[in-house]
């Protein structure tokens, strides 16, 4: 499957890079996250950033395809990750695969067992980018 079209925001990258440079770049979820910042279509400030795509801190509703359950997850840093509270890393393989995606698209989402889901973004309930909130 090829990997759908991304846009990021300038800010995302900019810390999305500081993160990755304090991080050890041997680590699956870094190289996967700086896979996913070299693939992006389109880097746009903040304030013009389409509010149907996931930015960092988004909250999103997406569907697994096959059995139709669905999330509601939000993006977030390392060091606030909860999946109990939905929260999730942007270097947990589904975190990194969200960034920048566009209501409508489909992303594969490794899940345990070697078992590959397809979820679909069906919307981004919140998008602090879009909404002026950068310090969460």
């Amino acid at each position: 499957m090829t990997a759908p079209s991304i846009t990021l925001t300038r800010l995302d990258v900019q810390r999305l890079e500081r993160l990755i440079d304090s991080l050890d770049e041997t680590l699956p979820g870094v190289i996967a996250l700086q896979t996913e910042l070299d693939r992006a279509d389109t880097v746009v400030g903040h304030d013009e950033v389409p509010a149907d795509v996931v930015t960092m801190n988004s909250r999103v509703h997406c569907r697994e395809e096959i059995s139709g359950k669905d999330y509601h997850l939000t993006l977030v840093y390392p060091k606030d990750a909860n999946a109990d509270e939905g929260k999730i890393s942007i270097l947990a393989p589904v975190g990194s695969a969200l960034l920048g995606l566009k209501v409508g698209q489909h992303i594969d989402w490794p899940a345990p067992g070697g078992k590959t889901l397809k979820l679909t973004l069906l919307e981004v309930e919140s998008q602090p980018a879009n909404g002026g909130d950068f310090n969460v």
